[in-house]
């Protein structure tokens, strides 16, 4: 990039990373959400899913202990409060643990993280140090594929809902809080990116940010795919349908 956007401009460059690379698109999301997976295909993605899950807030601490100033912590906390509850009601994870556990996984199980997809945990673990090492700017800009996310939950819950028997709205009452919650969220981190990527170096940092957290959503689904899908190679002791951490 040789020469500074407008932000409006830098606003269209960054929805059009998400319509080129957000992961509603790949196949394992339309087998999800079409109805295909079998159970066990449906609860691998549920438990691979909650380590992603559990993450976030460690990954928004590290960041929120970098905000040089009030506004922004107060700003930034409230995304730890989403996933992590407040003591009085339930946060993100738990409802999260609650979709695991109504698709018919073990709670113990889940929450050990004993049974994820090595590819899994390299991605995840990847966004939480991206997030902690690179600067303040493309921390906050590889947020902004919740700009994309209230489309892709309304397709999920009627998709699951039309698909999936073993599935009700009580399973996937994680996702209602989030389509308030993400918009929130991205509406902030994208004021941010406008106000602070003032160069094409900036620009092109917060770009980058952004196609790298949607390379880490990807990458989750294609090894999801890989491993209970197509050709089903399923790595040393990641978790196997009918025979690991099922509650019923």
């Amino acid at each position: 990039m040789t020469k500074t956007l407008t932000s409006d401009e830098l606003e269209r460059a960054l929805r059009a990373v998400g319509a080129e690379r957000y992961h509603n698109r790949h196949p394992f999301h339309q087998l999800l959400h079409g109805g295909k997976l079998d159970r066990g295909q449906v609860q691998a993605w549920a438990l691979n899913r909650y380590y992603y899950q559990r993450q976030i807030p460690i990954k928004d601490a590290s960041l929120m202990a970098r905000l040089q100033s009030a506004e922004l912590r107060r700003a930034w906390r409230s995304r730890l409060v989403d996933h992590d509850g407040d003591g009085s009601a339930p946060g993100g994870i738990e409802r999260w643990l609650k979709l695991a556990e109504g698709v018919g996984l073990d709670r113990a199980y889940v929450e050990s993280t004993a049974g994820i997809l090595p590819t899994t945990r390299f991605a995840v673990d990847a966004y939480v140090n991206f997030v902690r090492e690179r600067s303040v700017l493309e921390a906050i800009a590889s947020s902004l594929t919740e700009m994309f996310s209230p489309g892709i939950i309304a397709e999920r819950v009627e998709g699951m809902l039309r698909g999936y028997p073993f599935i009700t709205m009580d399973t996937l009452a994680y996702f209602k809080p989030r389509l308030s919650q993400a918009p929130r969220d991205a509406d902030f981190a994208l004021a941010y990116v406008k106000a602070e990527a003032r160069t094409p170096e900036q620009q092109e940092a917060a770009l980058g940010a952004l196609r790298f957290k949607c390379d880490v959503l990807w990458s989750q689904l294609d090894g999801l795919y890989l491993a209970y899908v197509e050709p089903r190679l399923v790595a040393p002791g990641a978790f196997v349908p009918g025979r690991d951490g099922g509650s019923r």
